[in-house]
């Protein structure tokens, strides 16, 4: 078994920055030189989050009106009167989207549906920089 890791450096604006990591991703199965098994993508923050959706104006905007609907950033969260930072959704948001991703890889490619892009969110309230765990483990 081979394992290959590598990392994705993002600049993000926070409150809900939606960016493809399709490609990156892609070219980190690449380089890693392994044709068959799992590729993870992991970030590694309490306030980001990694799916898949179609990458498509519509689909962005009905996501974050979804999750604004579903944890409201203006509620009161008990996170903000412990800290003060007015993150609290941020960390809600990211936990029920999950921290990482896994898919597999055939024929040296991470596997896709045709309309599936991965995605990285950063919900925190201020701009970031974002540093992702790219593993890649097979043959």
């Amino acid at each position: 078994m081979t394992t290959y890791a590598t990392a994705i450096l993002l600049s993000t604006r926070g409150h809900t920055d939606i960016h493809d990591i399709t490609a990156q991703v892609r070219d980190a199965v690449r380089q890693s030189n392994i044709t068959e098994g799992i590729a993870l993508v992991f970030t590694p923050s309490s306030t980001s989050a990694i799916t898949t959706i179609e990458y498509e104006n519509g689909c962005l905007k009905d996501l974050r009106r979804l999750l604004d609907e579903w944890i409201d950033p203006r509620r009161d969260y008990a996170h903000n009167l412990r800290w003060g930072d007015g993150n609290g959704f941020s960390h809600l948001r990211a936990a029920m989207i999950g921290p990482s991703l896994a898919m597999p890889v055939q024929g040296g490619e991470p596997v896709l549906g045709t309309w599936q892009q991965i995605i990285f969110i950063d919900f925190d309230v201020r701009p970031r920089q974002r540093r992702l765990v790219v593993h890649v483990v097979g043959a």
